[in-house]
């Protein structure tokens, strides 16, 4: 996308001190890279008083956006991990009352996972959490850099289904 005055990185031409192209897409692939695992760590310290992993905080975060308790198979699946990954954080959650296994009531060969009182409590402590880390690593941007920032992720995020892969 280019700016009113400006070209885009693919246009502009490439110069010995500013490279253009493949390169700057390499470079800003590189950034995103880093600013991604500076986020993961900063994100991993907003959660160690909560006492819970970043994969067990999207794992509560996923049971918590179904309208009834989830299987396994459908966790494992909105997560896009295979079922042992999502059995060993379902172990976890379990071991600290965050979340139970329950049979289904229509097939009691399947098991659904459900939300307790504890995790529901942990759920609050997250969102907290979460926004503590989100201002950690925002800090410097102004509103109105946050607001475009918005606007560009959402576009790498959500690009549509003519670009998605």
């Amino acid at each position: 996308m280019s700016t009113p005055g400006r070209p885009s990185t693919s246009e502009r031409p490439s110069t010995p001190d500013r490279p253009g192209g493949a390169d700057a897409d390499g470079l800003l692939a590189e950034q995103l890279l880093r600013l991604t695992r500076r986020l993961h760590r900063i994100q991993k310290r907003h959660l160690e008083p909560v006492g819970i992993t970043p994969a067990q905080s999207r794992l509560l975060r996923t049971v918590a956006h179904f309208g009834e308790p989830p299987r396994m198979a459908d966790l494992a699946a909105r997560l896009e991990v295979v079922p042992r990954a999502v059995t060993s954080l379902v172990d976890g959650l379990e071991a600290g009352d965050r979340v139970r296994r329950v049979p289904d009531p229509s097939n009691r060969r399947v098991v659904r996972i459900e939300l307790t009182d504890a995790g529901r409590a942990t759920l609050r402590e997250l969102r907290s959490a979460r926004r503590a880390a989100a201002e950690d690593i925002l800090a410097p941007l102004t509103v109105e850099q946050r607001e475009v920032l918005e606007g560009l992720l959402s576009a790498l995020v959500d690009p549509g289904p003519e670009r998605g892969c």
